[in-house]
């Protein structure tokens, strides 16, 4: 059974529509992504999923329960751990303030237990800065500590919104080797990000997305060997 299993999903900002019937299914342990130029529907895709923005059609079934428009904190609980676009991290709170305000006792889908002391092991640097303010963080650690306050849930499905987007090269580094080990620990993530090089190590499957309908879906070995694909729908 899968993990998460959305079918015809259509969603619409006022009188605008942004998705057309999407299609995507996670499995326990696995790694997909959203693929697409900026625009496409990815983050309305995260956002409908999350109950954030409103399905006006079609379904999203988390854990075999039908969770289409539920509200977000009701989602977030059966088991959905959000890094979100732009971080959104709380920046009047200290960077231990911020793990602690969404720990949860639940094991993870994977069976790992996380605590603060875990996500300081995951992210070090997180914990020479643990008495900083959110504010006071760079980007990178900021986006850490996004990582790390939504492994605090011990979710069962991890979502990451722009995973390295804006980061330094050796930030971006850090970043995909933890999810890698998120993978063999058997998370199961869902992630948008334009480093396809990375993403392609990473994922087991990828979704295309164009003009809020997917396009594509496939391996990476399959994505690998047709490069037509990502000059389609993914360069300018």
């Amino acid at each position: 059974m899968s993990l998460l299993s959305v079918s015809g999903l259509q969603a619409a900002y006022g009188a605008a529509p942004a998705l057309f019937g999407i299609d995507l299914s996670i499995a326990p342990g696995e790694v997909v992504t959203l693929l697409g130029r900026n625009g496409m529907g990815k983050t309305t895709t995260v956002r409908t999923i999350m109950g954030l923005v409103a399905a006006t059609s079609g379904q999203v079934m988390f854990r075999g329960k039908d969770v289409t428009n539920a509200p977000p904190y009701k989602i977030a609980r059966l088991g959905i751990g959000l890094v979100p676009e732009g971080r959104q991290i709380f920046p009047t709170l200290s960077v231990e303030e911020n793990l602690i305000a969404t720990a949860t006792a639940r094991p993870s889908g994977s069976g790992t237990r996380w605590t603060v002391e875990q996500v300081y092991r995951f992210f070090p640097r997180l914990a020479e800065r643990k008495k900083n303010l959110g504010a006071q963080l760079s980007g990178g650690e900021q986006q850490m500590l996004a990582i790390g306050r939504a492994l605090m849930t011990n979710p069962h499905l991890l979502i990451l919104d722009e995973a390295t987007e804006g980061l330094a090269p050796l930030v971006r580094a850090e970043i995909w080797e933890r999810l890698l080990e998120l993978k063999k620990d058997g998370q199961a993530i869902l992630v948008i990000d334009k480093n396809i090089d990375a993403m392609l190590k990473l994922a087991d499957r990828h979704v295309m997305l164009a003009s809020g309908q997917v396009v594509w879906s496939g391996t990476s070995a399959e994505l690998t060997a047709d490069p037509t694909v990502i000059d389609r729908y993914l360069h300018l």
